[in-house]
Order: C-alpha cells, then sequence, then structure tokens
C-alpha cells in the first residue's frame, strides 16, 4: 500500500485486532504491533525469527505517551534536554519501564526503550494504534536492515499482514540508543545521533 493511499481508521482498527505493520520511519523501516496484545509481540519476534532476549522498542506519537509506559526517576533534567532537541528523531532513551509494559517486549527487564520517530506517516500510524507502537526494524534477524521499500524483503513482507510503501526512509539508519535508566548514564548504540551532539547537550557521558 502506497502512503498516499493510507486509511489510518482502518489501519488503527486492524493494528488493535493483533494485524502486524511494515512502516516507514526517519530511520529504517520498521515491524510493528499493538502493545496489549501479548500474541501479537509474539508474532513479530516469529517473523523476525528473533530470540526472545532481544527487547523491542516503543515508538510514541506524542510526548504525553512516555508517562503511560515508563518513569523518569534518574536523570530529568538531562532526559527533557535530549527530549527538547533530538525528538522527533533518531534516539531512543531507555527509561524504567511501568507494569503496562508486557514483559515479553522487553525480555522481562525493568526497562523500556522509547522513540518519537521524526516522520508524518509515521507518526499517524502510530497514533492511529493509540500512541504506542513496539516496533523493530522490519528484516528477518541477521539480514541487511531496510532503509526504503525496495529493501524489504518479499520473505520477510510474506511474514506481516500490513506493508506501507513509504519510499526511502530520510535518515537511513538505525536510532541511537542510551541509557537514562539510572545514574549510570550510556550510549548502547551509536547510531544517527553521535555521542559528540549528545554530549553538546547534557555534557561528558
Amino acid at each position: 500500500m502506497k502512503a498516499r493511499d493510507i486509511d489510518y481508521e482502518i489501519i488503527g482498527e486492524s493494528l488493535k485486532k493483533g494485524q502486524l505493520i511494515i512502516y516507514p520511519t526517519d530511520t529504517v523501516y520498521g515491524v510493528g504491533g499493538i502493545m496489549s496484545n501479548e500474541e501479537t509481540i509474539k508474532k513479530i519476534y516469529r517473523a523476525k525469527t528473533r530470540n526472545f532476549s532481544s527487547p523491542l522498542i516503543a515508538l510514541v506519537s506524542s510526548l504525553d505517551k512516555i508517562k503511560e509506559i515508563a518513569e523518569i526517576n534518574y536523570n530529568k533534567e538531562k532526559i527533557l534536554k535530549l527530549i527538547e532537541f533530538f525528538w522527533p528523531g533518531g534516539l531512543t532513551i531507555i527509561l524504567r519501564k511501568k507494569d503496562i509494559v508486557p514483559g515479553i517486549m522487553i525480555s522481562n527487564g525493568e526497562t523500556v526503550g522509547i522513540r518519537m520517530p521524526d516522520h508524518k506517516v509515521a507518526l499517524k500510524i502510530i497514533e492511529s494504534a493509540g500512541g504506542i507502537l513496539p516496533t523493530t526494524s522490519a528484516n528477518i534477524s541477521g539480514e541487511h536492515t531496510p532503509r526504503s521499500y525496495d529493501e524489504l524483503s518479499q520473505e520477510f513482507k510474506n511474514r506481516v499482514d500490513i506493508v506501507i510503501d513509504g519510499g526511502k526512509s530520510p535518515i537511513g539508519e538505525a536510532s541511537t540508543i542510551i541509557d537514562m535508566s539510572n545514574e549510570n548514564i550510556k550510549i548502547l548504540r551509536e547510531g544517527s545521533v553521535s555521542k559528540e551532539d549528545i554530549e553538546k547537550i547534557i555534557g561528558k557521558i
């Protein structure tokens, strides 16, 4: 389905029924499904041929959705600065999770990664699903991460219910992941936002 042809109301209804979607974001293409249905989350892992030890992240459509799924117990001032400068955009922030986040989504851990993408289609899709959409890259584990619709494998597309063609992702690089869930701030993956740029905002890590 071309992005211009999307009926977001129908997409939202389909996601709430447990269907999976491949959709464009600002970084790379993602595959997602509703958070409230654990079977849907299991389907994401099965589609990727991925074990449950690798957490999904939660993409949100607005800042107020953070408080629904996470606590800011540490580094509040720094977290708010990062959000101000880098959201929407390619920075995933790991925070202490609330009980609403299912254990299967986060490897039964105590934290959840959260990001707001800088992509109008992605934001509307996430909003249609209730504002929070567990997501990971739209590829079979170990294969190339798709930066455009043309890079999606047919095999992977066959494993989901809805596929959105949004052309090429504008950034084309995975998000940077920073753990802000405790006093020891750590960058777990450097991607589209550099460590140098982060340190310009919150100081040396």
